[in-house]
């Protein structure tokens, strides 16, 4: 039995682009960039060339806009504490989020809060989706920072960055976004976005782990979280991984080259799964149908556990996740289902499958017929969808 990776937006397998670009940084370009030497000064020379290109890649106006870091989550938390750090300074301490993103974010917020700050988190709406308008009304002469990340990695919205980053620099407020799921999958420039401040990781678009980008237009004053050499301008301490930042380059030009080919693939085929999972009584797609990324199908199902559903999903060749790969040790239901307004017992039957240029129609159908079989199976076995059949509890999903 063949196996279908359905579960891209926890990773993505190396291209073999990015694996051939990592290749001469391991055996023959292998010096200390930092190293003054000639062996060290070619491992420079590749290291500056990389940067060039990131920054192309991501329509920034200068290559020293880019700091490589170990991937995502590093990214936001250096992003976000260094606003936090230039706010407090100026006495601006309120900072601007919203209830689903992603824990490297909420987390690090949550320090912040203890630290004296005040959050603001905006709802988020059934769709999955911040306004605009929600923002710039949150806004106080306090504020120092807006962070709202790019597409959700559970449900797949898009959120209407470039004119959220908009009203902030009409405001004059710094604007993050963690953009670890748009970047590769869709156009992302961060100057007609009106971004100051982008988070990626590699191993979301075929690239390396544990290698990633912090944006941060000039200006933006960067604090440091790791203290020791003066590697990325003294502002990320620690050689830098050479073979890992080549391969995530050729990476992400490869996926930014592709966009025009696989985004109208891969709606088509996000778009037909989400038509057969829909036939699938008492279940229902999260977050926005048009909004959201070209390949993110995410459901819940009434009368089943998200768990059982992944497990037996994957006895039948399919690989899912429920959610966030970050979370996936955890027995709480997603906190992005339920900044969405899902209850608890509904959060808890949720299926996210993320396709990719690979997945195929045929993959589509047999990953529609397996989620049928096993959500018949587990309702068959459950004494909560029994009672729902009786009326002796409500259905939520009608």
């Amino acid at each position: 039995m063949s196996t279908i990776y359905a579960d891209n937006a926890a990773t993505t397998r190396m291209s073999r682009t990015a694996i051939q670009a990592m290749l001469p940084y391991m055996d023959q370009i292998y010096g200390n960039p930092s190293s003054l030497h000639s062996v060290g000064q070619a491992a420079m020379e590749a290291l500056t060339d990389a940067r060039i290109r990131v920054a192309a890649a991501l329509g920034a106006a200068n290559p020293r806009e880019i700091t490589f870091t170990s991937g995502g989550s590093e990214a936001d938390n250096q992003a976000i504490r260094s606003v936090a750090a230039w706010g407090k300074r100026k006495g601006k301490t309120h900072i601007i989020s919203t209830a689903f993103e992603h824990h490297a974010v909420l987390h690090t917020l949550k320090k912040l809060e203890k630290e004296g700050f005040t959050v603001t988190y905006l709802d988020v709406h059934k769709n999955g989706i911040v306004t605009p308008e929600q923002v710039e009304a949150a806004i106080t002469p306090e504020t120092c920072l807006v962070t709202v990340m790019y597409a959700n990695n559970e449900i797949g919205t898009i959120q209407p960055i470039r004119e959220i980053g908009a009203v902030c620099r009409k405001a004059g407020v710094l604007f993050h976004t963690d953009a670890v799921q748009a970047v590769g999958h869709i156009p992302v420039n961060v100057q007609t976005d009106n971004i100051d401040l982008l988070s990626l990781s590699a191993h979301k678009f075929h690239g390396p782990k544990g290698v990633g980008v912090l944006y941060a237009k000039k200006g933006v004053i960067l604090s440091n979280l790791i203290e020791g050499g003066a590697q990325e301008r003294g502002k990320r301490a620690g050689t830098e991984n050479l073979p890992g930042i080549m391969g995530m380059t050729a990476a992400l030009e490869e996926a930014v080259a592709e966009l025009p080919q696989t985004m109208p693939r891969l709606t088509a085929l996000r778009d037909r799964l989400i038509a057969g999972l829909s036939e699938i009584p008492h279940g229902e797609v999260n977050g926005d149908l048009a909004h959201r990324l070209p390949g993110n199908v995410s459901f819940c199902f009434e009368g089943i556990e998200g768990e059982s559903l992944l497990l037996l999903l994957d006895d039948k060749g399919v690989c899912a996740s429920s959610g966030s790969a970050c979370t996936s040790g955890s027995l709480d239901p997603s906190h992005v289902l339920l900044a969405i307004g899902r209850p608890h017992e509904v959060a808890h039957g949720s299926l996210r499958l993320s396709l990719d240029k690979d997945t195929t129609e045929a993959d589509v159908d047999a990953i529609i017929a397996a989620v049928k079989d096993v959500v018949e199976q587990l309702r068959n076995m459950s004494p909560v969808w029994r009672d729902l059949m009786a009326g002796k509890r409500q259905f939520v999903i009608a």
